[in-house]
C-alpha cells in the first residue's frame, strides 16, 4: 500500500468505520496531456471493486486547458481594484491578486462578482464570513492562484475549475470498467467541495469528511489522484 504524504495520515475513522485515503504519485500534469491516458496509466491497476477515486480538479482543469501563465493574463483595473480587498490566507493566494480576480470576472460575469463584493463588503462589516464565495459560486473558488510551494510550472499560474467536473468522474468511471466510483474534488487546507462525482450527495458528504484534513497535499506532493478504501 502507498504511503502517505508528510504530516497526513493514511486511515481515519468517521462514524466508526476506518478509511484508507491512498495517494497515487504520478508525473508533473501538462497542459496538452490525455486526462484519459494519464487515469489509465496511473489508476487503473490500483483500483479495486468498492474503491472511491478522488481526482483533483487542477488535473482536469490543466488537461481542458483552463492553464494560464500569469505573464499572459491582463488584469484590467477593476480587478486590480478588488483584489485589494480579498483576504489572503497562509494557505493560498485566492483571488487576492489582479490576475486571479480577472479571471474571476471573466468567468463568472462582472456583475455577479461586483454583488458578491458588495455583499461581503458589508457582511464582513458584522463580523461575518465566506459571502463573497457563496456568490460568487464554484467556479470562483475553483479558481488557483500562484503559489511558491506549487509544483513548477503552476508557482506561475493561474489554473481556472475544471468544466463539466460531473460528466468527467462519469467518463473516468467507465474508462476504468465501473470497477470504482469516481469523484473530481477540490480540497485544500481551508476545507473542500465536490464538484462532481458519480455517487449521492449523502455518500459526497462523507467523502468530504474523510478528505477535510487534505490527504494530497498542497504543494509539491504530486499525488493529485487518490484512493478511498475501506481499511
Amino acid at each position: 500500500m502507498s504511503e502517505a504524504n508528510d504530516g497526513k495520515a493514511l486511515t481515519v475513522t468517521l462514524e466508526g468505520a476506518s478509511f484508507s485515503r491512498i495517494p497515487i504519485r504520478t508525473r508533473v500534469v501538462m497542459p496538452g496531456d490525455d486526462l484519459d491516458a494519464f487515469t489509465r496509466e496511473y489508476a487503473a491497476d490500483q483500483v479495486r471493486a468498492g474503491d472511491l477515486l478522488f481526482v483533483t480538479e487542477k488535473i482536469v482543469a490543466i488537461t481542458q486547458g483552463r492553464s494560464y501563465l500569469v505573464e499572459e493574463i491582463q488584469p484590467r483595473r477593476l480587478a486590480l481594484f478588488l483584489s485589494k480587498y480579498v483576504t489572503r490566507t497562509p494557505y493560498g493566494i485566492g483571488l487576492g491578486m489582479p490576475e486571479t480576480m480577472e479571471m474571476a470576472l471573466r468567468e463568472c460575469g462582472t456583475p455577479r462578482i461586483l454583488l458578491a463584493a458588495a455583499v461581503s463588503a458589508v457582511t464582513k462589516a458584522f463580523g461575518r464570513k465566506g459571502d463573497f464565495y457563496r456568490i460568487a459560486g464554484d467556479k470562483a473558488r475553483a479558481i488557483d492562484g500562484p503559489t511558491s510551494g506549487t509544483i513548477p510550472p503552476y508557482n506561475k499560474a493561474v489554473v481556472l475549475g475544471p468544466e463539466r467536473p460531473r460528466d468527467v468522474a462519469q467518463r473516468l468511471k467507465a474508462l476504468l470498467g465501473s470497477v470504482c466510483e469516481v469523484a473530481v474534488v477540490d480540497i485544500n487546507d481551508l476545507g473542500g467541495n465536490i464538484l462532481g462525482s458519480t455517487v449521492d450527495k449523502a455518500t459526497e458528504r462523507r467523502l468530504l469528511a474523510i478528505l477535510k484534513d487534505n490527504p494530497l497535499g498542497q504543494g509539491h506532493q504530486s499525488t493529485p489522484l487518490g484512493i478511498v478504501r475501506t481499511a
